[in-house]
């Protein structure tokens, strides 16, 4: 490990491309303490979805290369999932694959008064100085920085529903 390489990083550089290599993404881990125990939390996605079996599978060629190249000092506890049905969006690529979906995006700071902001991913464009996430909202259609965004997901659609609201 680089000297001051974050985990996240380390475990980044050494599971992303062995996520690929078994035919997975991996979409996002964190690192944290919990109780006495430090957790590592990696999720990973595919187009055919994510099962147990794929979890254990990406679990034990992750564990033997962590064990091999030996990037976090002390004991933890490796967990691996699917990044569930309400998935993150982390990388530009991201913002192509799933154009065309619903997404809920929320803001650094607040643009109009609003930090949350739900509609159909219309795609990442090129900004003057940045990338920007393009969302169609009710009404209109709006650019966000890239940067000025803290968290995007994908938002579960279920047919018949309108945000978990019973219809009247």
């Amino acid at each position: 490990m680089a000297p001051k390489e974050r985990i996240e990083d380390a475990v980044e550089r050494l599971g992303g491309p062995l996520a690929e290599e078994l035919g997975y993404e991996l979409v996002a881990l964190e690192y944290r303490k919990e109780g006495p125990d430090w957790v590592l939390r990696c999720f990973i996605d595919s187009p055919t979805g994510i099962g147990i079996n794929e979890c254990q599978h990406f679990s034990e060629a992750l564990g033997k290369l962590l064990d091999e190249k030996d990037p976090i000092p002390g004991s933890y506890l490796l967990e691996v999932s699917s990044p569930g049905i309400e998935r993150p969006l982390k990388k530009d690529k991201d913002f192509t694959r799933f154009c065309g979906k619903k997404i809920e995006l929320t803001l650094h700071q607040a643009m109009n008064g609003q930090k949350v902001y739900q509609g159909e991913l219309l795609g990442l464009v090129s900004g003057e100085t940045e990338p920007m996430i393009r969302l169609q909202l009710a009404d209109q259609v709006v650019d966000f920085p890239r940067t000025k965004v803290a968290k995007a997901q994908l938002k579960a659609e279920f047919f018949g529903s309108e945000g978990g609201k019973k219809k009247k």
